[in-house]
């Protein structure tokens, strides 16, 4: 029977992505997307033709690839986080890494008018570039931090505790350069923090697409670790795992799939959160051995379920990620705390 599932999850990311690349404020025929995925872009013809290619490839593609590899990261970074911290409502941003990730994009953004005299958002390419770099800079910062104090903390809670203090403080400096910023710098910041899919194209999309393929199948190989930490700390450590070698190397994957995605594609809520809960209700099993892969499937999925929303035809535009994510991820963090309760 999981087979099958696995087997529905995959032709469920084709039909998505399918429609991924049909669907938008322009109509494009099906026979018309596929002449154009099967030729290259500088084989196609002028006029019509050049725009639907121009649109398929420079847009729909870049953004259904990114919306794949972003959802299949925060989904298992969402996994590990729930398994390190045996708590089923831990998120990819609990440590505060993502947190980090907004405070550097702040810091670029939000004194960059005041100091630099020109706005980021006026700088194009070259604004999304410092905007990208400055996110994994916050990110690894507040991920070299709590990796030093993982080393020293035995409790996770104590960590926990730790990590949510982070994301208090780095919303508490981020308030204050909102004050002393212009309207201009904080209406890009808004932007960025409202998190999208259609920021990544080019050369960007390549490289977080390289990215996120390598290291997913690098947090596979924790597998066999986090089913130990599922235990409990007492019976892992009898097994002869060290527990805080493995919860490093956990929080370590989740915190790196966390920044590289919060750095390209913004602060992309609740995936992380919803889609391992949703993975076990579909499998009904706790071994990681299912639930990585299923995980992975799934928040591919909802990632482009939630990006084919945000551009349905009739939009102007697109509405933000976030809106959309929590539309979908809200009603199953309510249901897993009623289920709790019962």
């Amino acid at each position: 029977m999981k087979k099958i599932y696995f087997l529905l999850l995959v032709a469920l990311i084709a039909v998505l992505f399918v429609l991924n690349l049909l669907l938008g404020t322009v109509h494009i025929p099906m026979s018309e997307v596929l002449s154009i995925l099967l030729a290259p872009p500088s084989l196609t013809g002028g006029g019509e033709a050049s725009i639907a290619s121009n649109i398929i490839w420079n847009s729909r593609v870049p953004q259904a690839l990114t919306a794949l590899m972003a959802g299949a990261g925060l989904a298992v970074s969402g996994l590990q986080m729930q398994t390190v911290f045996r708590n089923p409502l831990a998120g990819p941003s609990v440590l505060g890494i993502s947190n980090g990730a907004s405070l550097g994009v702040a810091l670029v953004v939000l004194m960059s008018g005041s100091l630099g005299g020109v706005a980021l958002s006026r700088l194009g390419y070259l604004g999304d570039v410092a905007m990208s770099v400055a996110a994994i800079l916050g990110a690894l910062a507040v991920m070299g931090f709590i990796m030093w104090v993982a080393q020293r903390v035995e409790s996770g809670v104590t960590l926990l505790i730790i990590g949510v203090m982070i994301g208090y403080l780095a919303n508490a400096i981020i308030g204050v350069l909102k004050f002393f910023s212009n309207e201009e710098d904080i209406k890009a910041y808004v932007v960025w923090g409202l998190g999208s899919f259609a920021r990544v194209s080019g050369d960007q999309m390549v490289l977080f697409v390289t990215l996120m393929v390598i290291l997913l199948p690098l947090s596979m190989l924790l597998v066999k670790t986090m089913n130990l930490l599922l235990l409990g700390d007492a019976y892992a450590r009898n097994l002869g795992l060290n527990i805080r070698r493995a919860r490093t190397l956990v929080i370590l994957s989740s915190g790196v799939l966390v920044a590289i995605v919060t750095a390209y594609c913004g602060p992309i809520m609740f995936i992380g959160l919803a889609v391992p809960h949703l993975a076990r209700a579909l499998f009904r099993s706790s071994d990681h051995r299912i639930l990585m892969p299923a995980t992975l499937l799934f928040g591919g999925a909802l990632a482009l379920l939630c990006n084919l929303i945000a551009r349905m035809p009739g939009f102007e535009g697109a509405l933000p990620v976030n809106s959309v994510t929590a539309l979908v991820g809200a009603p199953v963090i309510a249901a897993v705390l009623f289920r709790r309760k019962e």
